[in-house]
């Protein structure tokens, strides 16, 4: 069965600095026409940093939310910048630390309405060097035992989607 959709049409709503709205025609695989509203947004990276069995997070105020959310290191994707770089700066401006990525693959966070995705990986042979927080970015660093952070996601207390998905990828990927 086809199941692709066709744009006809659209318009942007609003364009932003980091995401626009658009509203697009489409045509669905039976021919019908439909609008479908769009959050195009740029692309992320994240990074999961485990060492000697601790997971080092960020605290942070998320307005939408309207909570302090626990998070693994993550930012947008530069114009131009891979993911893998977009990662390690990330981890070195939030955290402090430097070091090798490996890819744990990547995640669509809400695909019925926005086209953002977002490159995970995992820190290796990490260095410390001092963090580079961006203006107006207020975080705390916390490394707790990577247990209670999955006893954490468990309970929803770590519910922020690229998280719990880096968390539960890394320990399916390193059982024993």
């Amino acid at each position: 069965m086809n199941l692709k959709e066709e744009k006809t049409g659209g318009k942007t709503i609003y364009s932003g600095r980091i995401l626009d709205l658009v509203l697009d025609d489409v045509r669905l695989p039976d021919g019908a026409a439909a609008k479908r509203e769009i959050v195009r947004h740029a692309a992320g990276a994240a990074v999961l940093f485990v060492e000697d069995g601790k997971i080092l997070l960020v605290k942070q105020f998320r307005y939408a939310c309207g909570r302090v959310i626990y998070e693994i290191p993550a930012g947008m994707v530069n114009d131009g910048e891979e993911p893998v770089c977009a990662a390690a700066r990330e981890l070195e401006e939030e955290t402090g630390y430097r070091a090798e990525m490996e890819p744990l693959g990547a995640i669509y966070p809400s695909p019925g309405y926005t086209d953002e995705i977002i490159y995970i990986f995992s820190a290796k042979n990490a260095k410390y060097t001092s963090p580079k927080p961006d203006a107006g970015e207020f975080l705390d660093c916390v490394f707790m035992p990577f247990e209670e952070a999955f006893q954490m996601v468990l309970s929803g207390e770590i519910a922020d989607s690229k998280t719990v998905v880096a968390i539960c990828r890394f320990l399916l990927k390193n059982k024993s």
